[in-house]
C-alpha cells in the first residue's frame, strides 16, 4: 500500500474519531477534500506548478499517519525554539497534539486557541461555517489533503478595534517517538476591523528521524487590520515542509508575510493573497540559506482585483553547495483594478559551483493604469568588492560573509519584533558559518 492508499484509507477511521457534529459543514468540506485528493493524488512534476519540485524523495517512506506515542516535553529542553526575550502567547503542539502544559493561550480580550476546540463548541459555529476551508485551494491536492485530515492546530479570533499586547507564537514539535511520522496542522486566523497582531511560527524536529509536515494556514483581514506573520523554517535535514497559506483582505487592510528558509531537506511555500476591497497593501518578503542538498521551493500569488492596492515582494536567496531553490512569484492585476502598484524582486547569489536556481517572476496585467514592475538576478560573489574588504584588513571568510549578510539584509530589516530581528541576524551568521564578534 502506498502513501496515497494510506491516507485515503484512514479517512474514514479519522473522521470516526474526530469528535465533531456529522451535519457541520465541516464534515462536508473534509469529505469534498477527500475526493479532491484521491482524483489528483500527489503532484508531479508534469504539472507546471511543481516542474522544478519532486516530491519522490520524501513519499517513499511508511509515515504514521495518527501518532501513537504522548511524548512530553519540559521547557528547558525546547526553549531555545522559542521567542522566550519577549512575552507571548502560545500555542504548542507535539506530534501533532496540543501540549497546555507549555502553552499560553487566552480568551480575554480575544479568542488564542485551539482549532479542535474551536470545531467543539457551539458558540464558534457561525465562525466556523462563515471561514474555514473559504480561501483555501480546491486545486491544490496538498491543500485539500490537510483540510480532510484537519483537526488540530491554531484558532485565533481577534474581535475589532483590539491591538493585541503581545506577539503569538505558533510551534509544533516533532519528537522523533515515530520513525516516520506525517503531520498536518491547521491554522485559522480571523482579525477583525482596526485590529493589529504580530505572529511568529516555526516547525520543529527534535532528533533526526524522518518527519514530512503538510501545513495549511488561512488569514482573513478585515477592514484596516494590519497582521504581521513570521515563518522561520530551521528544521533538522531529516525533515520536509509543505506550506499552505491563503489571505484574504478586505479594504485598507495591511497584511505582511516574512519566510526565513534556513533548514530542511525539501520545503515548499505556497503563499496566496486576495484582495477583496480597495486601498489593500501586501507585503511577502523572504529569505533563503540553504546548501547540502537542501530544496526550497517559494511559490507566491497576488491577486489585484480592485483599484488602488499595493503589494511589494521582495525574495532574496543564497545557495551553496550543491542545493536548488526555486522562486515562482505571479502578480495578477484584473482589469477592474486600476491604480495598481505592484512591486516584485527576486535576487539570488550561487556560492556552490552545483547550487542551482530556477526563478520564475510573472505579471498578468489586465489593466491600463497601473505601475508594475518585476524582476530577478543571479549570480555569484562580487570578487572586487571581496577583494577591495581583504585589501582593508578583513579576512577572506569574514569578508565573504559580511557581503552575504548585507546581500539579505533589507528582508531582515523589515522585521519589526526586535527579539525576532536579532533571532534572524544570528541564525544567518550561524548559517554563514562565521562569528561577527559584534551584537546584531
Amino acid at each position: 500500500m502506498n502513501l496515497k492508499e494510506k491516507l485515503i484509507s484512514s479517512f474514514m477511521a479519522f473522521e470516526n474519531n474526530t469528535d465533531v457534529d456529522i451535519d457541520s459543514n465541516v464534515h462536508d468540506i473534509r469529505s469534498d477534500a477527500i475526493s479532491n485528493f484521491e482524483a489528483k493524488g500527489f503532484p508531479t512534476k508534469k504539472e507546471e506548478e511543481w516542474k522544478y519540485t519532486s516530491l519522490n524523495s520524501i513519499l517513499k517512506y511508511d509515515y504514521s499517519v495518527f501518532p501513537k506515542n504522548n511524548q512530553s516535553l519540559e521547557y528547558k529542553d525546547i526553549k531555545v525554539y522559542f521567542l522566550h526575550e519577549i512575552e507571548s502567547y502560545k500555542i504548542i503542539f507535539v506530534d501533532g497534539v496540543y501540549s497546555s502544559f507549555l502553552s499560553d493561550t487566552s480568551h480575554e480580550i480575544a479568542d488564542i486557541c485551539i482549532l479542535s476546540s474551536a470545531l467543539k463548541r457551539p458558540k464558534y459555529k457561525m465562525v466556523i461555517d462563515r471561514y474555514f476551508g473559504k480561501i483555501a485551494s480546491k486545486k491544490e491536492s496538498l491543500t485539500s489533503l490537510n483540510t480532510a485530515f484537519s483537526k488540530e492546530g491554531a484558532f485565533i479570533n481577534i474581535p475589532k478595534n483590539t491591538v493585541l499586547p503581545k506577539p503569538i507564537q505558533i510551534i509544533n514539535f516533532s519528537t522523533g517517538a515515530e520513525s516516520e511520522i506525517m503531520l498536518q496542522p491547521r491554522n485559522l486566523v480571523i482579525v477583525g476591523e482596526n485590529s493589529h497582531v504580530e505572529i511568529y511560527e516555526r516547525h520543529q524536529s527534535l532528533n533526526n528521524n524522518v518527519v514530512l509536515t503538510n501545513a495549511v494556514t488561512e488569514i482573513f483581514a478585515n477592514k484596516r487590520a494590519i497582521v504581521d506573520f513570521y515563518k522561520v523554517q530551521n528544521d533538522k535535514k531529516s525533515a520536509s515542509l509543505v506550506d499552505n497559506t491563503y489571505i484574504q483582505q478586505k479594504e485598507s487592510s495591511v497584511v505582511s508575510v516574512s519566510t526565513f528558509s534556513f533548514g530542511g531537506k525539501l520545503t515548499r511555500n505556497n503563499l496566496e493573497f486576495y484582495h477583496e476591497g480597495e486601498h489593500i497593501t501586501s507585503n511577502l518578503n523572504g529569505i533563503t540559506i540553504i546548501e547540502d542538498k537542501q530544496h526550497v521551493d517559494n511559490h507566491t500569488l497576488v491577486n489585484h482585483k480592485f483599484e488602488n492596492c499595493e503589494s511589494h515582494e521582495l525574495y532574496k536567496g543564497i545557495y551553496d553547495d550543491a542545493s536548488t531553490g526555486v522562486f515562482n512569484g505571479k502578480v495578477i492585476v484584473d482589469k477592474e483594478a486600476q491604480k495598481t502598484n505592484a512591486y516584485q524582486q527576486n535576487d539570488n547569489i550561487l556560492v556552490g559551483d552545483k547550487a542551482s536556481i530556477n526563478a520564475k517572476p510573472q505579471l498578468e496585467i489586465f489593466a491600463d493604469d497601473v505601475k508594475c514592475s518585476h524582476g530577478c538576478t543571479i549570480g555569484q560573489m562580487d570578487e572586487n568588492a571581496l577583494f577591495y574588504m581583504q585589501s582593508r584588513g578583513i579576512p577572506k571568510k569574514e569578508a565573504k560573509a559580511l557581503l552575504l549578510f548585507a546581500f539579505g539584509n533589507d528582508v531582515v530589516e523589515k522585521i519589526k519584533i526586535p527579539a525576532l530581528k536579532t533571532r534572524i541576524s544570528k541564525l544567518i551568521a550561524k548559517k554563514l558559518k562565521v562569528d561577527f564578534g559584534f551584537e546584531m
